[in-house]
């Protein structure tokens, strides 16, 4: 058990009949993410977990980076600034899709369960700083990482054909 503090709000009740223990699920995922770079999260952090469906995460996508279609995933960092004594530092938000994830797991052949968790992975490693839109090295290190993230929860690798 970490110090770390993980929110899981769910905005749409379908993400509750698709995984089961959904709140256990989601959270070994952000904390594998977390593992995986453990010098990035030194010391406690904090986490907010939003499951929702296309609609609002199209909203999202539409005022913050203007884009106006629903996304599998989106992350939010937190602005970095002075902590409190004993608090957890706050990483920031990650928001995922349900429609756009069960159209991408079927079209992709893969179990919902192991792309969800391979999303909030990927999202978590974005909140640490990881970057694959800056070139193709560092999409190539964080496939990497998620990777390896991925195989502590036993899910294999996703870029697998």
């Amino acid at each position: 058990m970490s110090d770390n503090e993980i929110d899981i709000a769910v905005e749409d009740p379908r993400w509750e009949q698709a995984v089961p223990d959904l709140e256990a699920f989601a959270l070994r995922a952000v904390e594998a993410g977390l593992a995986i770079l453990p010098d990035s999260a030194s010391g406690p952090v904090e986490v907010s977990v939003l499951l929702a469906d296309d609609a609002a995460v199209q909203t999202l996508n539409r005022t913050w980076r203007n884009k106006d279609k629903p996304t599998n995933v989106l992350s939010f960092p937190a602005a970095g600034g002075p902590l409190q004594p004993g608090m957890a530092r706050p990483l920031g938000d990650v928001v995922l899709a349900y429609d756009t994830l069960v159209r991408e797991s079927a079209e992709q052949s893969k179990p919902f369960e192991h792309h969800f968790a391979h999303l909030l992975v990927h999202g978590t490693l974005h909140l640490l700083g990881q970057d694959h839109e800056t070139g193709e090295a560092e999409a190539d290190a964080m496939e990497a990482l998620e990777v390896a993230a991925l195989r502590t929860l036993g899910i294999p690798n996703p870029y697998d054909d």
